[in-house]
């Protein structure tokens, strides 16, 4: 259990804490990566591009704690098995893991292929993955005794459908791992593992770089605030939830989104 915070000056750190990022290597996953290390976390990335995240291992050096990238394919169980072990064997215990690999897709479904080709590429990764990684490091959370954090990277869209944008087989896997969140916090809670979730809307990152600028401009003009999210807000309200201020948060989605939901 996760003692209450007893004064604001601690509340919010993660000094000498073990984090998994998966793709932790650009975009939100960065981001994340970045504010657990800001905030005193050692951080392991997993990835599949470990060229990139080498890159980005080493622009988290300045931050002065561990930071090592192991290559991992969510989509594949037994990579995830292997990863997780090698992370393990060269950090020696994981506090905190955040689940934020992520694809989307961009095809209706009755215009996929016969075999749902994209279908299950987007649930393998967005959701399939993310139990996976849940598995195998809760497993290691519950034997060590010493509780944890999971983060789950979901999105505003596992509650609405986007207009004009076919998104079906992310939108479903999102909120499915909404939920997944909710069953989680009730499984883990007995051994000390916290387990919430994040649901952003726009934000800068790989997934928008390449949306059209009118498509961009009535995004923005739906949202309260008038703006795309950064990543590394996404990392802030990440550090929140693997920190001892939210000890006694959990099975909660926080939408991060600039009031987008609210007009659509």
């Amino acid at each position: 259990m996760l003692e209450p915070i007893k004064n604001m000056s601690e509340a919010f750190g993660l000094k000498g804490k073990n984090a998994i990022v998966t793709g932790g290597n650009k975009g939100l996953g960065f981001g994340i990566a970045t504010a657990f290390a800001q905030s005193g976390a050692n951080v392991a990335i997993l990835c599949r591009d470990i060229a990139a995240a080498k890159d980005a291992v080493q622009e988290l050096a300045q931050y002065g704690g561990k930071y090592e990238s192991f290559s991992c394919d969510v989509t594949n169980p037994a990579n995830i098995r292997g990863a997780v072990a090698e992370v393990y064997g060269s950090f020696g215990q994981i506090d905190i893991l955040v689940n934020n690999s992520g694809v989307s897709c961009g095809i209706e479904l009755l215009d996929m292929d016969e075999n749902l080709s994209e279908w299950y590429r987007v649930v393998n990764t967005d959701l399939n993955g993310l139990v996976h990684m849940t598995y195998e490091v809760g497993k290691r959370m519950r034997d060590a005794k010493k509780g944890g954090a999971i983060v789950n990277i979901s999105s505003n869209a596992g509650f609405m459908v986007n207009r004009g944008m076919a998104m079906c087989p992310y939108s479903t896997s999102k909120a499915a791992v909404n939920h997944f969140t909710h069953c989680m916090a009730v499984e883990l809670g007995k051994h000390g593992i916290r387990v919430n979730a994040i649901a952003p809307g726009f934000t800068h990152s790989n997934l928008s770089k390449n949306m059209p600028q009118e498509m961009r401009d009535g995004i923005i003009s739906a949202m309260s605030v008038k703006r795309f999210g950064e990543a590394i807000e996404i990392g802030a309200l990440a550090v929140y939830l693997a920190s001892p201020a939210a000890a006694q948060v959990t099975g909660t989605v926080q939408v991060h989104d600039g009031g987008y939901m609210l007009t659509c």
